[in-house]
């Protein structure tokens, strides 16, 4: 196994994989590497030889802020023609978990801060032919939509290299009675 060159912060989706797995192993080059259905926290994450136990203890805090919530997958969206994916509602959850993790660590902007508004979503496939994308979309909008209960966010690590991705850690979400008290 390769050492890891990466990492990640995510929300893993286990209830979209009979929607979307055999899509994403054709059509989303991350699902090869490992990487499962997920919504993305932050990525890229820390390199994996510079997290050590106070990085681990800030994300850890970080991901706590944010109460579990259920999630909902109701439809099919696109960036451009090029990317397929879910749009998971409510998406503010995923956005406050982004926002805590990046205030913790903002020499680590989301996308290596390619873009301006990180918009939550469940890639399916990417830079395939658009009539291929297309019909991956027609076949998954029967099928949604996919609920779920999000109680973790989890840190992963790998390399561009097939299956080398591995879930480090389980960092759970908050239980909501601190935001209550406040």
């Amino acid at each position: 196994m390769p050492q890891p060159t990466q990492s990640a912060v995510i929300v893993a989706v286990p209830e979209a994989e009979p929607v979307v797995g055999s899509l994403r192993a054709e059509l989303d080059r991350a699902a090869g590497w490992g990487v499962p259905a997920h919504v993305t926290v932050l990525y890229p994450f820390l390199p994996p030889d510079r997290i050590d136990a106070s990085a681990f203890t800030e994300l850890a805090a970080a991901i706590r802020t944010v109460p579990a919530f259920d999630l909902v997958l109701r439809r099919t969206e696109w960036f451009d023609e090029s990317v397929l994916w879910l749009a998971p509602d409510p998406d503010q959850p995923f956005r406050a978990l982004t926002a805590a993790v990046w205030a913790r660590f903002p020499d680590y902007p989301p996308y290596g801060g390619a873009h301006s508004d990180v918009i939550p979503h469940l890639t399916v496939g990417h830079d395939a032919p658009e009539a291929v994308l297309r019909a991956a979309a027609a076949s998954i909008e029967p099928r949604l939509p996919v609920r779920a209960r999000v109680r973790a966010a989890q840190l992963i690590q790998g390399s561009a290299e097939p299956g080398s991705w591995r879930t480090v850690a389980e960092l759970p979400l908050g239980d909501g009675t601190r935001a209550a008290n406040r």
